[in-house]
């Protein structure tokens, strides 16, 4: 059984693997198409020595052929193995014996297969790996390349890399074939120091490659195709790592789909899917998640470029009103305000700009640039200067020659400014004049789609906000609390707490919950609307019955003596028909909760992950609107109100239809409170629901919750 990592692999571990001073090519050849053959010629620009390794050869071209490892001149820090599966132990061996750094394995066939004897053979290479220290990339790998000496160590006619700029990305990959596509950004203009690719990561993997990458001062930031891991704790803190010292790491996380979600008892459980656990993990970790696959490497040129922002708003100049509004739509749909600019700023656009154009944001200086090519510069220069604005977007409908001049005259003014530019490619044309151009300017990104452009923008806002809030620790519960919540569930009375027990449960931890009493009769249960006062609420309590709604099982607004007695008789003969029988402790008979905003807050936790956080819109269509944000638990308050912001419906939170606007940070007290008791309880609690919890003004109130015991 192969032994799960818990650390990471420091920089120093992986510098002779990648940054070798000295390649042996084991496997070499001069037959056509061989891995062996390509790989040497990949080598020709190395800057370092390359040696290659086969018995079969004295010379291949100009250099000597060496029998074996052994028998090189100097011990090599990187092996390439070029060999069929059959040899690559034996090989890997002679590696780990002559004192080799480490080895590239392209060989294929291994635990891919799923096949016992193949797992087998992989598992014996991070045996050797773990017992010798020889760090191995791979197998079922493509390679790995370093622009800073030329090495190419792959097998694949790759495009040639340029000398990484300042501003170069650092591209990683569990697709060798995706990792080395995204290389080839370099044609128009892209700027990438490393293609590291893992393939089936029997030793170091992509947490290691994100920890290496994020001390290499020749990226300013990482770009990273994941599909998953069994430890993806470490990439984690990989991520932390490189968040720690303010590289950027870009994830694009394929395998999305949740048809390998587990059935849940709770609404959480069910909204809490293994996507949506990995964006919010990522995202504590303060990385930042494209959505899409075409805006990983522009995301990541962007973040690799852009200083902090010095304002939210985003300035928008455009020679196309078509273009101006298709900015402002992204603009609003992914939360990037447009302020207005200043009377002064106003004054030179308007100067500037035809009476049919517009001095607003967004900026249409219309197709009258042509007529007067200086405008756009000098337009551009006076949003800039506003200090409402972080960026300039500029949209580019069409390529042609002038398209060109334009990012260096955007890039020298953000620069002057110290704020950033962004172009945003709409012409079909793709690899139009502009292109290499923009690419290469170190204040401007250049992005195929509007939608990505503003979802970079918000992300950099986020990273910000994040980086400026600095750690904050959410006060540890006392141990007479913890013991007295673990009490109570051990005391429930089956798998799921009947709600009466899962806000007993939550009260302990300051959450507000609705009072109630349970009544075994219909008298008890006047008895207890009259002591609790008119309106009330009829619930049967049952720990079969986890969804009352759906069981019919719930009467709302009971206002007299004799509504109370038709509903008990109503609810009662509703839970008689449930298939099998359930189990009826009685009647909750509770205040009817005045009118607010209904939310969910649940908690759920993930076989990876954790206790897991989740805040949305509640009641009955909380599955169907899906309007949720997950975080880890526990979350502090700050961190609370940050997921409530997250969500579509957060404007009903502020005043609706008459209704009093929520005390936002009350209920973010709230969330916190559940969060904790939900980190607290990891191996008791499965997954839980406060739904809904009402929300009016300050009067926040749990008037229903769901517990499943782990």
């Amino acid at each position: 059984m192969q032994i799960r990592r818990t650390g990471l692999y420091s920089r120093e571990q992986l510098t002779r693997l990648l940054h070798p001073n000295s390649i042996a090519v084991i496997g070499a050849s001069t037959r056509a198409g061989s891995f062996g053959k390509q790989v040497l010629a990949n080598m020709a620009h190395y800057a370092g020595r390359a040696y290659p390794v086969n018995a079969r050869y004295q010379t291949i071209g100009e250099h000597t052929c060496y029998p074996n490892v052994r028998d090189l001149p100097e011990v090599p820090d990187c092996a390439v193995i070029a060999a069929a599966r059959e040899a690559v132990e034996e090989i890997v061996l002679d590696c780990a014996k002559a004192g080799v750094g480490g080895a590239i394995i392209f060989a294929s066939g291994y635990a891919e297969t799923g096949k016992e004897d193949r797992i087998a053979q992989q598992e014996r290479l991070a045996a050797i790996a773990r017992e010798t220290g020889l760090r191995i990339v791979g197998p079922n790998c493509i390679g790995v390349v370093n622009a800073l000496l030329d090495s190419r160590a792959t097998f694949m006619d790759i495009t040639p890399i340029p000398k990484p700029e300042r501003n170069a990305v650092g591209v990683i990959s569990q697709s060798g074939a995706l990792g080395m596509a995204l290389a080839q950004g370099v044609v128009r203009g892209l700027s990438v120091s490393h293609v590291m690719t893992s393939g089936n990561s029997c030793d170091v993997d992509m947490a290691d490659f994100v920890n290496y990458l994020a001390t290499d001062p020749a990226c300013g930031s990482i770009a990273c195709v994941f599909e998953g891991m069994a430890t993806p704790d470490r990439l984690l803190q990989a991520a932390e790592n490189a968040w720690a010292v303010d590289k950027p790491l870009v994830i694009f996380k394929m395998a999305t789909g949740e048809q390998g979600a587990r059935a849940a008892m709770s609404h959480t459980g069910s909204l809490a899917g293994s996507n949506a656990s990995y964006r919010a993990v990522f995202k504590r970790a303060g990385a930042v998640v494209v959505d899409d696959f075409e805006a990983l490497m522009e995301t990541a040129a962007f973040f690799a470029k852009a200083p902090p922002p010095k304002a939210p708003g985003a300035a928008i100049v455009a020679a196309s009103g078509g273009a101006a509004i298709m900015a402002a739509d992204r603009a609003e749909q992914h939360g990037v305000p447009l302020p207005q600019p200043n009377p002064e700023v106003r004054t030179i656009l308007e100067s500037r700009i035809p009476e049919f154009g517009s001095s607003r944001n967004p900026c249409d200086v219309t197709a009258a640039v042509l007529g007067d090519p200086e405008s756009l510069g000098i337009c551009a220069n006076a949003l800039l200067g506003d200090s409402q604005y972080g960026v300039l977007v500029s949209p580019l409908t069409y390529g042609y020659a002038p398209s060109a001049k334009r990012p260096q005259v955007y890039s020298t003014l953000a620069e002057q400014h110290g704020k950033m530019a962004c172009v945003v490619w709409q012409t079909e044309w793709q690899d139009g004049p502009g292109v290499v151009e923009a690419n290469q300017c170190n204040r401007v990104a250049l992005f195929r789609s509007m939608s990505a452009c503003f979802a970079a923008l918000a992300s950099w806002h986020w990273r910000a906000e994040k980086r400026a809030a600095g750690t904050q620790t959410v006060p540890p519960t006392s141990p007479e609390t913890i013991a007295r919540a673990r009490s109570l569930i051990a005391q429930a009375s089956g798998q799921t707490l009947t709600e009466r027990e899962a806000k007993a449960v939550l009260a302990l931890y300051g959450v507000p919950v609705v009072g109630e009493r349970l009544a075994h009769s219909v008298n008890d249960a006047v008895d207890a609307a009259t002591a609790l006062g008119y309106p009330v609420v009829l619930k049967v309590e049952s720990p079969d019955l986890p969804h009352k709604t759906e069981a019919g099982v719930i009467r709302l607004n009971m206002r007299t003596a004799d509504e109370v007695r038709e509903g008990y008789a109503a609810v009662m003969a509703n839970a008689a028909k449930v298939a099998p029988p359930p189990r009826i402790n009685g009647v909750l008979v509770q205040p009817m909760v005045p009118q607010g905003i209904e939310m969910v807050v649940g908690a759920r936790n993930d076989p990876l992950f954790g206790p897991l956080i989740v805040v949305g819109l509640g009641g009955i269509l909380v599955e169907v609107l899906k309007d949720t944000a997950l975080s880890p638990a526990p979350v502090t308050p700050f961190e609370a109100e940050a997921l409530l912001r997250q969500l579509k419906g957060v404007k009903l939170l502020e005043g609706f239809r008459g209704m009093p606007a929520v005390d936002v940070k009350r209920l973010a007290q709230v969330i916190s409170d559940v969060s904790r008791f939900a980190a607290d309880h990891p191996s008791s609690v499965a997954e839980l629901d406060v739904n809904p919890l009402i929300c009016a003004g300050n009067r926040i109130t749990a008037v229903d919750a769901l517990i499943v015991v782990a």
